[in-house]
């Protein structure tokens, strides 16, 4: 995969700053943060909530994880924190191929990304529930 070169970089910034991007995002965070009083929310975690949320859409981290969290998401939407959620994102097939000791290193690494998923489907959904 290529890294985007600093001139894309700008190309895109500047596409930001003229459609008006940056303006609308800080009038949409200050309508949320009265929300927010008003709820059971607090301020800091709207702002956390926007701060990550501009992160991933402007620097428009990998796509790979993108669709992991989204997996992430619909399982927990539709089962909850359940046993065996691992083995549930689990590429059988990939798993399978590998020998013992990266097999353990692909589980490790597939439970890192899970929690990672996990602390920011939390983080949202209780953001979302006070900003509807």
């Amino acid at each position: 995969m290529e890294g985007k070169s600093i001139k894309q970089y700008a190309k895109e910034a500047k596409k930001r700053l003229k459609s008006g991007f940056w303006e609308s995002r800080q009038s949409e965070i200050e309508e949320c943060k009265i929300k927010a009083v008003s709820g059971a929310v607090a301020v800091s975690k709207v702002v956390e909530y926007y701060a990550e949320k501009n992160r991933r859409q402007t620097n428009g981290d990998g796509r790979d994880d993108e669709e992991f969290y989204q997996k992430v998401k619909t399982i927990l939407d539709t089962e909850g924190e359940t046993p065996g959620v691992i083995g549930k994102l689990t590429d059988k097939e990939y798993f399978q191929s590998l020998p013992y000791e990266k097999r353990q290193r692909y589980l490790m690494e597939l439970s890192e990304r899970y929690l990672k998923c996990l602390d920011r489907y939390n983080k949202e959904k209780a953001v979302e529930l006070v900003l509807g």
